[in-house]
């Protein structure tokens, strides 16, 4: 995210000019957009003027400011919609009405709020900071299927999906089996080519039960010998191959899961998330006293100055409800001043996704507090 320009008071009001630059800048932006905040940004409307008793329709360019009322993200698309009533005057919109601002990669807006919180401040940083784009790309596939990923700071992302029939290969079929699955091959290395950028990724995984992903492999390097490929020839230490028990994106957990991969990618968000899980589901199933999750539950344990790792999702900070958010806000600055770790997990990677089914928040605890147990969720 290039942040253009900052004029704000910490814990106080004030606003910031930037412009998204890549895909996870929008999902940044979906995370720092909470409903009350103002958004400034150029819009598209369409417009009825008459003339000689004619009336017709025509696109015009607005300067728009909008008091956000629903904010929703469209990550296939790379866009994020706020829709909310205008606060500017101009010819075409009257103060007051409603207007879809649509937020997209490469174009700036303005963003006010009434309180920069720590949460926001935190988020601005992540945003702005490019050495925290860390990025992990992933080919997930088996015969005549694969999904090509990419595991950004905050989402993960599908690029590409490839599909093919691939007959069975016995008998005198084997002619087609084999013709079949080149063109497979074929079409997932020009979708490698296409989406997968060394300059940025820092290692790119194929993953896939049985053999699929060491002949596409095979067939990767050939080809990249062959036809001069500098891309692969020169990163090819950087593809690892990992086994998973599908080609689809669910899959996506075991990938994150491997030691070869966790050690290229061991100081991203995405690996700091999957370990801080894998201590708390280890401890919950190891040592139960010192590991609880719902708020209730996170709430007491944080009473008694018992947490040691907060986890918490970023679905809980976008409540419409502003005290809500506040209340989570100043729940985690209170854990951090305690001395406590805290993550907070992306709602768009898998580890965020097996949060949110234990309630969204949970915790490691410094000692046992066997008596949680006796308390109401």
């Amino acid at each position: 995210m290039k942040i253009v320009r900052r004029d704000f008071v910490r814990g106080g009001p004030g606003s910031v000019k930037m412009i998204p630059e890549e895909a996870d800048d929008l999902w940044m932006a979906y995370n720092l957009i909470a409903v009350g905040d103002s958004v400034l940004a150029v819009t598209v409307r369409k417009v009825l003027r008459e003339a000689s008793g004619r009336r017709d329709a025509e696109r015009v360019k607005l300067r728009l400011e909008i008091i956000v009322e629903s904010v929703d993200y469209d990550k296939e698309g790379s866009m994020l919609r706020l829709r909310g009533k205008n606060t500017l005057e101009n010819d075409h919109v009257k103060i007051g009405a409603f207007h879809t601002l649509e937020l997209e990669l490469h174009r700036p807006f303005v963003l006010r709020k009434a309180i920069w919180d720590s949460l926001a401040l935190d988020m601005l940083h992540q945003a702005s900071d490019p050495a925290a784009s860390a990025d992990l790309a992933v080919l997930l596939m088996q015969e005549g299927l694969a999904n090509i990923l990419l595991v950004g700071k905050s989402v993960t992302l599908t690029r590409s999906r490839i599909e093919a029939s691939i007959p069975r290969k016995h008998g005198p079929a084997i002619a087609g089996y084999e013709s079949a699955l080149n063109k497979f091959f074929e079409n997932v290395l020009q979708a490698f080519l296409k989406h997968i950028d060394f300059k940025i990724v820092r290692c790119a995984v194929i993953a896939s039960p049985g053999f699929t992903k060491d002949q596409f492999h095979r067939h990767l390097l050939l080809e990249a010998e062959r036809r001069q490929l500098r891309s692969i020839i020169e990163n090819k230490s950087r593809i690892l191959l990992v086994h998973t028990t599908s080609g689809y994106k669910h899959s996506l957990k075991e990938v994150l899961d491997a030691p070869n991969v966790m050690n290229m990618i061991k100081d991203t968000k995405a690996a700091q998330e999957v370990r801080a899980l894998e201590e708390f589901f280890s401890m919950l199933s190891n040592d139960p006293a010192r590991a609880c999750y719902g708020p209730k539950h996170v709430e007491v344990a944080h009473e008694r100055m018992a947490i040691q790792t907060l986890l918490i999702t970023d679905e809980l900070f976008r409540s419409a409800d502003v005290s809500s958010r506040k209340k989570y806000v100043n729940f985690v600055d209170s854990v951090k001043a305690s001395g406590g770790n805290t993550h907070i997990f992306s709602s768009m990677h898998v580890s965020g996704e097996q949060l949110a089914q234990l309630t969204g928040i949970a915790a490691i605890l410094r000692f046992p507090l066997p008596d949680l147990d006796d308390i109401e969720m």
